[in-house]
């Protein structure tokens, strides 16, 4: 923690420096002076920090960088928050930004405090720019038309793993479920797919957030006799279960572990000999191709570690709304995300996507395998590709998702 302490004051010295830089820019003044606000509303500190946190607000920094810092004439501010999983704490947070002029709001991890600000969003008729939440029901039952869920959620996830372990003959599962909004979530998409293939639920367990200690959790799950151990849980919790489950002997003796929500920072924190043989589905990988790795590298020199999928995301999904800004010659919310919808996506991590009305962007998904020790040639060099999922495929139907918006179209 202490490590992650200095390096939240790290970057508050740096954010801090842009914005002062960014506010003395061009000649404007009074109304015209304005900046263009984009909050980074993140996890700096707890679980998800590993995933987005300050990672997230370098992402944010690269993407207002070579935008050129400037939009419809006007500076751009960035501005960085840690919601430290607290819904209450995160709706305060987003509400005073709106009322100070935050333009659109970033990143968000953890779903609880994700649909929670989406409903101020709502409200204040203002945009929020998701990478880090997972809950499908963000373009589902609870859609806003001020929201962009840029990166992954649950529906894909459960049909980029799930499917693959149930056709691979791991057709019985034991959930181990995250207590809150991105648990349920995930058990439900998970559970559709299992069931629709033919598959059995056995059963399953819920945990809160924070969780260290596994072991009655794991020990349910042995003898559940099932064959497969969803892990409807995600950063250091996911961690902490597949490094427990050597105690029992959970893979050992024939069960299967499935991450439903694993990032490349995961498999290294895990390390591949523990972690071999995982699957995992993901919305960017750093060495998939030249560009993947050229943007992965200009990380790497500011964060020693290689981004995430949710902090790609975030530079994408905030290019993009600085993109439909110019194009509109407006930050009004309406028009922006009408072209937002208009404007075809295409940067290193993805390739002809579009944002859909009920705020799905699509993009083709991944199936990663990870690799074994010996099959690993440099420094994270963790991956293997198994199957690019079609955007069509991988993402709900816009016909199955009950959002209020599409009766509108």
């Amino acid at each position: 923690m202490k490590g992650q302490d200095g390096l939240f004051k790290k970057f508050q010295a740096i954010v801090g420096a842009a914005v002062m830089m960014a506010l003395t820019a061009g000649n404007a003044t009074g109304q015209e002076q304005r900046p263009v606000k984009i909050g980074v509303l993140t996890d700096m500190s707890s679980v998800y920090a590993p995933h987005g946190g300050p990672g997230s607000v370098e992402a944010a920094q690269m993407a207002v960088k070579d935008f050129g810092g400037v939009a419809l004439g006007k500076p751009i501010e960035l501005l960085f928050a840690d919601h430290r999983n607290s819904p209450e704490l995160a709706v305060s947070i987003a509400r005073r930004w709106y009322q100070e002029g935050v333009d659109a709001i970033a990143d968000v991890p953890n779903s609880a405090v994700a649909l929670a600000v989406q409903e101020i969003s709502r409200a204040d008729k203002k945009i929020v720019l998701f990478s880090g939440p997972a809950s499908a029901d963000l373009t589902g039952p609870k859609c806003s038309p001020y929201t962009v869920d840029w990166t992954y959620d649950t529906y894909a996830l459960a049909h980029g793993t799930a499917n693959a372990i149930v056709k691979s003959g791991g057709d019985s599962w034991f959930f181990i479920t995250a207590d809150y909004a991105f648990g349920y979530a995930m058990e439900r998409d998970a559970g559709d797919v299992i069931r629709s293939q033919g598959g059995l639920l056995l059963g399953g367990v819920r945990v809160p957030l924070g969780v260290a200690d596994f072991s009655r959790y794991l020990l349910q799950a042995k003898t559940s006799q099932a064959k497969v151990v969803g892990l409807a849980i995600s950063g250091q919790e996911m961690i902490n279960a597949i490094q427990q489950a050597s105690v029992f002997s959970i893979v050992q003796d024939g069960q299967r572990l499935a991450g439903l929500l694993v990032f490349i920072s995961d498999v290294e924190s895990l390390g591949l000999k523990t972690a071999q043989g995982l699957l995992m589905t993901s919305a960017y990988y750093w060495d998939q191709d030249a560009a993947t790795r050229a943007w992965a590298k200009r990380f790497f020199s500011k964060m020693k570690r290689m981004p995430t999928m949710v902090q790609a995301g975030v530079y994408g999904a905030i290019t993009h709304y600085l993109k439909a800004v110019g194009a509109a010659s407006s930050t009004d919310p309406d028009i922006v995300m009408a072209k937002m919808r208009e404007m075809p996506i295409n940067d290193f991590m993805t390739h002809d996507g579009r944002l859909r009305v009920d705020g799905r962007v699509l993009r083709d998904m991944y199936l990663y395998e990870v690799k074994k020790p010996s099959e690993s040639k440099y420094p994270w060099d963790d991956l293997k590709l198994l199957r690019t999922i079609p955007a069509d495929e991988a993402f709900r139907p816009l016909n199955e998702g009950s959002c209020s918006l599409t009766s509108k179209r």
